[in-house]
């Protein structure tokens, strides 16, 4: 049975890609973060079982679509960075991970509709490690309460203070064009 494979995905207006498809562009789109609900032990001396948070950075390798005949499932398949030696905050407060070492071999196939988008970016002051960074979540805010269009007003914090303007003129086209808009997220397949 031939499981489709896709170099990217769209799913709730963003795109992630495999690895080896950002490998060909100039963007980093095959970051993923996922946070698990787990039932641990307490400690090595307290045996009682706790629930907690834990979160897991991988790296896209396949995007699989399973088809389960009533309905199919989009899956990520991604090596997961080993969280007991790869993991680390810095004094500043940023996590650090080691993209080098992989761990939950085991486990590495999660549904696309559960990871959120992070990127990596290498860490100057910390050889061999990377920085966790991530996209703000777009919010939209009626500020008056009515559900008249014009009185809604956008609020997303920047990424950062110093981006570039998004607005281009296209030389080859000639036509003005805005290159951060997105209409209809709905979930896209990319051949």
């Amino acid at each position: 049975m031939a499981v489709p494979s896709y170099k990217s995905y769209l799913i709730k207006c963003l795109k992630f890609n495999t690895k080896a498809q950002d490998d060909v562009w100039a963007v980093e789109n095959s970051g993923v973060y996922l946070l698990a609900h787990t039932i641990q032990v307490a400690s090595a001396e307290d045996k009682n079982l706790i629930v907690s948070n834990m979160g897991f950075y991988g790296v896209i390798q396949y995007i699989w679509d399973l088809d389960c005949q009533k309905f199919t499932i989009s899956v990520f398949r991604c090596d997961w960075i080993d969280s007991t030696s790869s993991l680390k905050v810095n004094e500043l407060g940023f996590t650090l991970v080691d993209l080098s070492k992989i761990g939950h071999r085991n486990d590495q196939f999660v549904m696309a509709s559960q990871v959120k988008q992070v990127f990596f970016v290498d860490d100057l002051m910390h050889r061999g490690w990377s920085m966790v960074l991530s996209m703000p979540n777009r919010e939209y805010n009626d500020v008056i309460g009515d559900d008249v269009i014009d009185d809604v007003r956008i609020v997303c914090e920047p990424f950062t203070r110093g981006m570039p303007n998004v607005d281009t003129f296209d030389e080859l086209a000639g036509e003005f064009r805005s290159q951060n808009i997105r209409y209809g997220c709905e979930d896209i397949w990319i051949e």
